[in-house]
């Protein structure tokens, strides 16, 4: 399965209590912390969630 990296670039604070849950789920808690998670479709559907404070990039083996 392929993989993807997460990067925190806009902030949580004033958004929604779900978006901040989202977050936290994904491993994400600070600005511009990095995580790399499996693509599968219940991380893709969580990015899709807070896809405006994430940026999102394909790891290349």
């Amino acid at each position: 399965m392929k993989k993807i990296r997460i990067t925190q670039v806009k902030s949580a604070i004033d958004r929604p209590e779900r978006q901040k849950r989202t977050m936290k789920a994904l491993g994400i808690s600070k600005m511009n912390q990095t995580v790399e998670k499996e693509a599968t479709p219940q991380i893709l559907g969580m990015v899709e969630k807070v896809h405006h404070l994430v940026k999102v990039e394909e790891v290349t083996a």
